[in-house]
């Protein structure tokens, strides 16, 4: 009973999925991500603190 319940909850997940990417405006997930961790780089970048320079050598 357990294989058929949670095949069932799969294919129902699926098919809801699939409903809801043809018929609604989602947001592609990766392209959003990897906005995200660029914009996180170039924070990261810019606000860094400078390395500290060793003056005996």
């Amino acid at each position: 009973m357990g294989i058929l319940r949670s095949g069932f909850q799969f294919f129902l997940g699926t098919a809801c999925g699939v409903y809801i990417a043809q018929n609604y405006n989602v947001p592609n997930i990766k392209k959003l991500a990897n906005t995200g961790l660029l914009m996180a780089k170039h924070i990261e970048e810019n606000y860094r603190k400078p390395k500290k320079r060793d003056d005996d050598e």
